[in-house]
């Protein structure tokens, strides 16, 4: 069974009220909440983070862990071009967590959450064998102008920002020494960048018509998008990191650039600050879902927590 597959069945079963003010349900970077007489909609998602799935002891400090943990959870508000407002952080701490490496988690976890105006206003604790916390965020967004995955049309342009395979890239790295390193794909790993202003620009100024984060690789969520729109697509090969192969850079997960689309005929900038921004491909009619680098079908090989296969760029250690 696939991922795809439970979240079918959940959001089947879980079916939203006729009447009810959430707008948004299972399927997209956050739900959305609409307040009656609000101005804004509610943003709210939550991100596990596991160790020994999402990260290894002998190769991550405390202080990468807090901050990957938040700035997931972080990039799903981006995605959606939404602005942070709080954060509740559950934890569950195993025996070999001496007090240096708790101060140092939530040292990271408070101060990446604070750099995004995002407070730390509550959670849980408890004890486990393995480390795992759960990170709640909430954001906000004027009303009926949250990015969404299903936004896509015919004809619409494919674009991406900054440069993919990086992560995939480090975490290879890191794999094979065993170790924290210094290199800039490491870097890249354990200390992604979530896009909160770049999603923001898309929705006031760019006017994006679909968003999402790269957060299990471009193969698998731009399918993912392409199928919550009812579309296809086609594509040339994204810019890749430095050293990062084209497997990386197509399939490697935990990049947390934004995917997005824009009507034919939207100026987009070359960069947004130092970001690069580039065009990667175009919507079409054809199978829901279907995706195709250089006319040739491109197979959803990101990552899937249910699926055992060995692939680039997984989260599983």
């Amino acid at each position: 069974m696939r991922e795809s597959d439970i979240t079918s069945r959940l959001r089947h079963a879980a079916r939203i009220p006729r009447g009810s003010q959430l707008v948004l349900g299972i399927g997209d970077d956050c739900a959305i909440w609409r307040p009656r007489g609000a101005a804004d909609d509610m943003l709210f998602t939550s991100d596990l983070f596991v160790e020994n799935v999402h990260f290894l002891r002998a190769t991550h400090t405390s202080r990468d862990v807090g901050h990957k943990a938040v700035a997931r959870s972080l990039s799903d508000i981006a995605a959606m071009g939404g602005t942070p407002r709080f954060c509740l952080l559950a934890v569950a701490l195993p025996e070999w967590a001496d007090k240096k490496w708790i101060d140092g988690f939530f040292d990271s976890a408070v101060k990446t959450a604070g750099a995004a105006g995002c407070i730390l206003a509550g959670g849980d604790l408890t004890r486990t064998a393995a480390f795992a916390c759960d990170v709640m965020v909430c954001g906000s967004v004027p009303r009926g102008r949250a990015l969404r995955r299903d936004g896509a049309r015919r004809g619409h342009h494919i674009y991406m920002s900054g440069t993919l395979g990086g992560s995939a890239l480090g975490l290879d790295e890191g794999n094979r020494q065993g170790k924290a390193l210094r290199s800039k794909a490491w870097k890249r790993h354990v200390q992604p960048e979530p896009r909160l202003a770049l999603g923001q620009f898309l929705r006031e100024k760019l006017h994006a018509s679909a968003a999402m984060d790269i957060s299990d690789g471009l193969s698998l969520d731009l399918r993912r998008l392409c199928l919550a729109s009812g579309l296809a697509a086609d594509i040339v090969a994204p810019p890749r990191f430095p050293r990062a192969s084209l497997r990386q850079a197509l399939h490697g997960g935990e990049e947390y650039e934004l995917l997005f689309t824009l009507p034919r005929g939207v100026k987009v900038p070359a960069r947004f600050g130092d970001l690069p921004l580039t065009r990667i491909g175009s919507i079409r009619a054809g199978p829901a879902g279907e995706v195709r680098l250089d006319g040739a079908l491109l197979p959803a090989l990101g990552h899937d927590h249910f699926d055992s296969s060995d692939r680039p760029g997984s989260e599983r250690q």
